[in-house]
């Protein structure tokens, strides 16, 4: 029997490559899966790349309390329940040093990367219940656990979610809900493609973006950035009973990034 069999999963920010690939994923392996996006168009698209029957999706602002609220019914309506929150969505906002940094950006990316993660536990976590349990996955990063100049909202973010992650996973366990963090390290997708252009365009005009992606693979012991693919599979250990006894935790997947910081 696949690890998902009988599942029911939502995936924020589903339109993404990592929600992409978790969604191909969690269908292989036996789950129905709501995406959630703003981008419906994306989403459709993300629905036909599962290859499956077992995926649709659901266009919202998953920064507002009623469209997250909306989603988590909406699974529990179509499919029965809910299983599996993949609080996935996020942005990169922009590279600035704090006293240049945009006020109205700082406030998207809370509220898109803190926000809606809150809401989406807010939510679940009652759906979850009554489903007499379920696996709560937030995606951070390895700014979560560190800091990076110019990226004072992402890191803030990334490091708050972690923060909710184990007051979640403290009030959740009497209900047999496990939360965890997954941290990812630089990933082939288009959140990167936007933060080298924009490191690329701070260097001056010789800068290109190719010798930015290999500074940031440089850093990253393993010399290369991770494939969605590879973020999605301990997404799903997390999310099926394999990993029954872990909750509170943050798993890396950086390539090594994590070892040297202390």
């Amino acid at each position: 029997m696949s690890r998902l069999t009988g599942k029911v999963a939502v995936i924020t920010g589903g339109a993404g490559g990592i929600g992409r690939a978790a969604a191909r994923l969690f269908t292989a392996e036996g789950a129905q899966v709501l995406l959630v996006d703003l981008n419906e168009a994306a989403l459709q698209q993300a629905v036909q790349d599962t290859g499956s029957d077992q995926a649709s999706y659901m266009a919202v602002d998953v920064t507002q309390p009623e469209p997250m609220q909306q989603a988590i019914n909406t699974a529990v309506d179509r499919y029965g329940g809910l299983d599996i929150l993949l609080a996935n969505a996020g942005v990169e906002g922009e590279v600035h040093l704090i006293p240049d940094y945009p006020v109205e950006v700082f406030d998207h990316v809370m509220a898109v990367n803190v926000r809606a993660v809150w809401l989406g536990l807010k939510y679940a976590m009652p759906a979850m219940r009554n489903r007499g349990g379920g696996s709560i996955v937030i995606t951070s990063s390895t700014a979560g656990i560190r800091g990076t100049s110019g990226m004072s909202a992402y890191t803030t973010s990334k490091h708050a979610v972690i923060g909710m992650m184990r007051t979640a996973a403290l009030e959740g366990a009497a209900d047999h809900i496990r939360v965890n963090t997954v941290n990812p390290a630089p990933i082939e997708t288009r959140m990167m493609r936007s933060l080298e252009e924009m490191r690329t365009s701070q260097m001056g005009a010789d800068a290109t973006v190719e010798q930015t992606k290999l500074t940031y693979a440089s850093r990253i012991p393993l010399k290369r950035y991770g494939n969605p693919e590879e973020v999605a599979r301990l997404m799903l250990f997390l999310a099926s009973d394999e990993s029954s006894f872990c909750t509170g935790g943050v798993y890396m997947v950086d390539g090594g990034t994590s070892a040297g910081v202390v």
